[in-house]
């Protein structure tokens, strides 16, 4: 799909806010309500829009600690790799598994806690009782400094 200016704009508008009204963004972008709509659904069949949802305030749900942890596999074999990520796909307090490379860590998790104690559990409990996990390193994140859900668009021409 080719983006002009206007999908463009309506991309930083929604990335922004994404409980934003047709109104609200037809107004920002300045189109009127029925073809912003039109664009919307356009971005959104084309899988540009993968899906909207709510952000929540960890802090203020008790959840203090964030760790990144750095895991290594036995072995670099599909089955391994399948096991691996289903298992920690169904941890909620994962909250991103990247498989990596550049570093001796095959995986790197970013796992969200309420505090070590619940962590200490998490990990000797769940990670490490995965087949095939040989090495876990954690680090934990003492200030996000950037922390954001939106993609830079700036790289996008348009006529």
């Amino acid at each position: 799909m080719h983006l002009d200016k206007l999908d463009k704009r309506i991309l930083a508008a929604l990335q922004r806010d994404g409980s934003i009204t047709n109104l609200e963004l037809a107004d920002k972008i300045g189109l009127s309500p029925s073809p912003c709509a039109r664009r919307v659904k356009q971005l959104q069949d084309a899988g540009i829009i993968k899906r909207q949802v709510t952000l929540l305030n960890a802090s203020k749900l008790e959840l203090k600690l964030i760790a990144l942890i750095q895991i290594s596999m036995d072995r670099h074999t599909p089955d391994r790799f399948d096991i691996f990520e289903g298992k920690v796909k169904a941890y909620p307090e994962v909250t991103e598994c990247l498989l990596i490379t550049g570093q001796s860590a095959d995986y790197q998790l970013k796992v969200v806690v309420p505090d070590m104690e619940y962590y200490q559990e998490f990990l000797l409990n769940k990670i490490t009782r995965i087949e095939g996990v040989t090495d876990v390193h954690s680090s934990f994140i003492l200030r996000e400094v950037v922390n954001t859900t939106e993609l830079p668009l700036n790289h996008i021409k348009h006529h």
